[in-house]
């Protein structure tokens, strides 16, 4: 019965409104009007692991729906469909052959109406890419994703509680961003905790609810 509820309650699809983007203001602009865009562009974002760069591409594939044919892809590429947007996580990782595919997509794109989102862990010149590839994504947008104070934090946390369909009193945010680790993985890891252990055990999400799921 246990892993029956918890089945239940999938995870919050990624969107930009469900996206706080505290100091981020201008990339979430330049990302939306990237998705009208079918000029051959291409926009590149990174930032450190949790910083939300695959909430961010997923967003903008979602965003596309009924509007243009959009695909998301981690650490791989597909070949880009004219019109369309083609959205590529973690090209850090990419290996050589969709290296070279990656290239034909920046090539191409201009003929095809179509754009392409990227992200990765570190700016251009620091990629492991073909220096031909890295420097056709140096030639775009190029943003930095920047780190939440602790305002963001805590309306992150609210929200995606939110999301997941419980409430979350403010003792408990601020408590958590005292207590705990700093980075935002941790944090939504902390909330999927409390999600599962409040529906199991079926006990309201309190402070001491929060403080044994910390220390278990």
């Amino acid at each position: 019965m246990r892993q029956l509820v918890l089945d239940l309650r999938p995870s919050p699809s990624p969107r930009f409104d469900n996206f706080v983007s505290g100091p981020n203001q201008a990339l979430l602009a330049a990302l939306q009007q990237q998705i009208a865009t079918r000029d051959g562009s291409v926009l590149y974002l990174w930032g450190s692991p949790g910083s939300g760069r695959s909430h961010l591409l997923q967003a903008a594939v979602q965003a596309c729906e009924g509007q243009r044919p959009a695909r998301y892809a981690q650490a791989a590429v597909t070949p880009i469909e004219a019109g369309g947007l083609l959205a590529i996580d973690d090209v850090e990782q990419l290996s050589a052959d969709a290296q070279i595919e990656l290239f034909r997509n920046l090539i191409g794109a201009r003929e095809a109406g179509a754009s392409l989102v990227l992200a990765g862990n570190a700016p251009p010149a620091a990629l492991p890419l073909r220096p031909d590839v890295a420097s056709r994504i140096a030639q775009g947008l190029v943003f930095e994703i920047q780190p939440l104070d602790d305002a963001a934090r805590a309306d992150l946390l609210t929200r995606q509680a939110h999301e997941r369909g419980f409430a979350l009193d403010d003792s408990i945010v601020q408590w958590l961003l005292r207590h705990g680790q700093r980075d935002l993985p941790w944090l939504l890891a902390v909330l999927d905790a409390l999600d599962e252990a409040s529906l199991a055990h079926g006990r309201r999400i309190t402070l001491p609810l929060v403080r044994e799921i910390l220390a278990s």
